[in-house]
């Protein structure tokens, strides 16, 4: 009878032991319903056209098909005020992705903001991740790890 107890004891331990996680997100994020949380959510939603333009124009080079950066895929590495003005610099950095969040590399972008815009300033990619078999058909050469100031 002991047995019979421990076993499915053992079992539910077991179970729940393996899908609890403590490993910290690589993206920084707010406690939800807080200031803060609609603030960067509505900063990455302004920013999001131009680093959607500049991870196209970049992977266009290399994929057929243009990869998406998701909002919750943003982390802001750098962010500062240039003197005492509304104009800011920010590095960024994106993992975007194809398909079924397929990821297709790692780049930082780093943009000018002033009050009328937000110009990208330098982009580098930096890591380059393999594609599954069934996106392979969409490389058009190899993605090379650059960086480049506009």
């Amino acid at each position: 009878m002991r047995k019979i107890i421990l076993v499915p004891c053992f079992l539910l331990l077991f179970l729940f032991s393996t899908t609890l996680t403590y490993a910290e997100s690589d993206y920084y994020q707010p406690a939800k319903g807080s200031k803060e949380e609609i603030v960067m959510d509505s900063f990455f939603s302004l920013l999001l056209p131009k680093i959607q333009e500049a991870v196209s124009n970049y992977y266009s080079d290399y994929l057929t098909e243009s990869p998406l950066v998701y909002p919750y895929q943003i982390k802001i590495l750098d962010l500062e005020r240039i003197g005492t003005s509304f104009m800011f610099s920010v590095t960024l950095e994106v993992t975007p992705v194809l398909g079924a969040h397929n990821p297709v590399g790692r780049d930082q972008l780093t943009f000018s903001i002033t009050p009328n815009e937000a110009k990208l300033k330098e982009f580098k990619h930096m890591e380059t991740f393999e594609l599954p078999p069934h996106l392979q058909n969409i490389i058009k050469k190899k993605l090379m790890i650059v960086k480049f100031k506009i």
